[in-house]
C-alpha cells in the first residue's frame, strides 16, 4: 500500500544465502544501478537547505536521506548546501539532541525514537549519546511494555515493535557491538512470529490473538520491514518464518499484472512498496535480481525502480506521475545500493567518524538516561530507561540502581538491591537471589562480562544488563 504521511508517523518508520536455485542474469546492470544511485543522490542533495536540513518546511522524511547517502557511501557530515552551510550531520545532531523541544508533543510516539535512531547510526552519531540529556536506545527501551513482553510503544500499532527490534538489532556502538543482550532481542523476534499472517506477511497493525486479523492480507513493505528486523536481529535467512514471508513477497510480485518488477499494492504498484520490499531482501541476503524475483516478462523489482527515476535523478512515486518524490528517492536509493534500513558509517574528509556526547553533566538539573535490562532467569525480564543527574564526568553501577528504584520508565524497574554499603559486589537485586549471594554478573554496551559491584563504572550513554549467574 502506499506510504502515506499518517500511516508512517504511526510506523515510526551479501547474497551468500538465496532461497533459490541460481541467480538469473540481472536485467539492470551494476553500472546501471550505480547510475541510477548517483543520479538519486545527486536529487537529494539538491534538496538540502543551508541549515542541513532536506525538503521543504516540514519535509516529511528528511531524515531517512541520511541513511540513504550513507548507504550510497556518501557521509552525511560531509554534505552541506554550499560552504559556509551546516553540514547534514551536525544539523540532524543539534535537532534530535534538545529534549527540550524535539520530538515535541507531551507522548511522542516510540517510532520517533525509532527512526531517529536508524538515522543517527547512519550519520555516525551514537544514538546512545547524542546530547548529555538524548539517549535514543534508553527513549526505545522506555516503552518496552511489561504487561505484554516484546511489544514496545502501543501494542496494536505493531509498526512500533518491529522498528524498535530492527534499531536495538542494527544501532551498533561505535566498535561495532550489539549493545544490547540477545535475551531482549529475543522477546519480540517471539512476538513477531505471532503476528504473521497465514499468507506469510505482515501489516502495520498487531494481528496476534485475532484468528481475523491473522487471515486479512499482509502488506509487501512491512513484510520487508519485518523481515529485516528479524535478518538484523540474527535470524537467518533460512529461517520458516522468513522463508514464509519470501513466498509472500514472490506471490505480491506475481500479482502484479503487468509483470513490471513490482509488488502488487492496493494503492497501485510504486517505489516506496518496492524499495521496502527491496531492503528487507538485502538486510536477509536475498539478491533482488535473482530467479525468484524475475516475472515471467523478465523483470525484477530493482528494474522498476529504475524505471521510476526522472532526468533530474529523483524518482516519482508512481508510474506516470512525473515529479520527483524526496521520500521515494531516498527510498530508491537505499534499495539500489544493497541496503536495509540503515547503515554503518561512513567518514567524511577531515571529520571523525563518530560525534557523541562523552561525560555527564556536572548540573544537578541536567538529566541523562540510561539502559538497563535485569535477568534473574526466572522473573519475566526487566526493560527500562533510568533517568539520573551524577553531577560527576562518570557514575557508578549503584547510583544508577538505586535511580532506578524512584525514576525508570517502565516503572518498577528495580524495588530494592544490596548490600546497602558504598561498596562490594552486588548480592541482591529485586529479591533474587534468595538468599542473597555475590552471583550477579554485568556486561556494558555488549562488553565482556564481569562481576557487578557497587563500584562498577558507569557513562554516559551505557547500555546495563545485569544477569544473575
Amino acid at each position: 500500500m502506499r506510504i502515506t504521511r499518517s500511516r508512517l508517523v504511526a510506523a515510526l518508520a551479501a547474497a551468500s544465502t538465496l532461497l533459490c536455485a541460481a541467480p538469473a542474469l540481472a536485467n539492470s546492470s551494476p553500472t546501471e544501478i550505480n547510475s541510477a544511485i548517483n543520479g538519486g543522490v545527486e536529487y537529494l542533495k539538491s534538496q538540502q537547505n543551508a541549515d542541513g536540513s532536506f525538503g521543504g518546511v516540514d519535509a516529511f522524511g528528511g531524515e531517512w536521506v541520511l541513511t540513504s547517502l550513507a548507504a550510497a557511501g556518501v557521509a552525511p557530515a560531509g554534505v552541506k548546501h554550499s560552504a559556509g552551510a551546516t553540514d547534514a550531520r551536525t544539523y540532524y545532531r543539534n535537532l534530535i539532541g534538545d529534549t527540550a523541544t524535539w520530538p515535541g508533543g507531551s507522548e511522542p510516539p516510540v517510532s520517533d525514537y525509532e527512526t531517529a535512531t536508524l538515522a543517527a547510526y547512519a550519520a555516525g552519531i551514537d544514538p546512545a549519546r547524542v546530547s548529555a540529556t538524548q539517549n535514543l536506545i534508553a527513549q526505545i527501551v522506555a516503552h518496552y511494555q511489561p504487561s505484554t513482553p516484546g511489544y514496545y510503544g502501543e501494542p496494536e500499532l505493531f509498526n512500533g515493535t518491529v522498528f524498535a527490534l530492527l534499531a536495538l538489532a542494527d544501532a551498533k556502538t561505535r566498535d561495532g557491538a550489539q549493545r544490547v543482550p540477545q535475551v531482549l532481542l529475543e522477546k519480540t523476534i517471539e512476538v513477531v512470529r505471532h503476528n504473521q499472517h497465514t499468507d506469510g506477511g505482515w501489516s502495520f497493525a498487531k494481528a496476534e490473538g485475532s484468528s481475523e486479523a491473522l487471515a486479512s492480507p499482509a502488506e509487501a513493505e512491512f513484510t520487508g520491514a519485518t523481515i529485516a528486523s528479524l535478518c538484523a536481529a540474527g535470524v537467518p535467512s533460512s529461517d520458516p518464518t522468513i522463508q514464509s514471508a519470501i513466498k509472500y513477497l514472490k506471490h505480491e510480485l506475481d500479482a502484479e499484472p503487468l509483470g513490471s518488477g513490482a509488488f502488487a499494492s492496493e494503492f497501485g504498484v510504486n517505489t516506496d512498496t518496492n524499495a521496502w520490499s527491496v531492503e528487507g531482501l538485502n538486510a536477509c541476503g536475498i539478491a533482488a535480481q535473482s530467479t525468484e524475483f524475475t516475472t515471467a516478462h523478465g523483470k525484477t523489482p530493482i528494474d522498476f525502480l529504475i524505471s521510476q527515476q526522472l532526468l533530474g535523478g529523483g524518482f516519482q512515486f508512481a508510474p506516470e506521475e512525473g515529479e520527483a518524490n524526496l521520500y521515494s528517492t531516498q527510498d530508491a536509493v537505499r534499495a539500489l545500493s544493497g541496503a536495509g534500513f540503515t547503515v554503518a558509517p561512513v567518514k567524511a574528509k577531515k571529520q571523525p567518524l563518530w560525534v557523541y556526547e562523552k561525560k555527564f553533566s556536572t548540573s544537578s538539573s541536567v538529566d541523562a538516561q540510561l539502559t538497563l535490562i535485569i535477568n534473574n532467569g526466572t522473573s519475566p525480564l526487566g526493560a527500562c530507561a533510568v533517568s539520573l543527574a551524577p553531577e560527576t564526568p562518570t557514575t557508578t553501577l549503584a547510583k544508577v540502581l538505586e535511580a532506578a528504584e524512584s525514576a525508570s520508565r517502565p516503572a518498577g524497574c528495580v524495588s530494592a538491591i544490596t548490600p546497602v554499603t558504598s561498596r562490594g559486589a552486588i548480592t541482591s537485586i529485586n529479591g533474587a537471589p534468595n538468599p542473597p549471594g555475590a552471583d550477579w554478573e554485568v556486561v556494558i554496551d555488549g562488553g565482556a562480562e564481569k562481576r557487578a559491584t557497587r563500584a562498577t563504572k558507569i557513562e554516559i550513554g551505557d547500555t546495563i544488563y545485569l544477569r544473575l549467574g
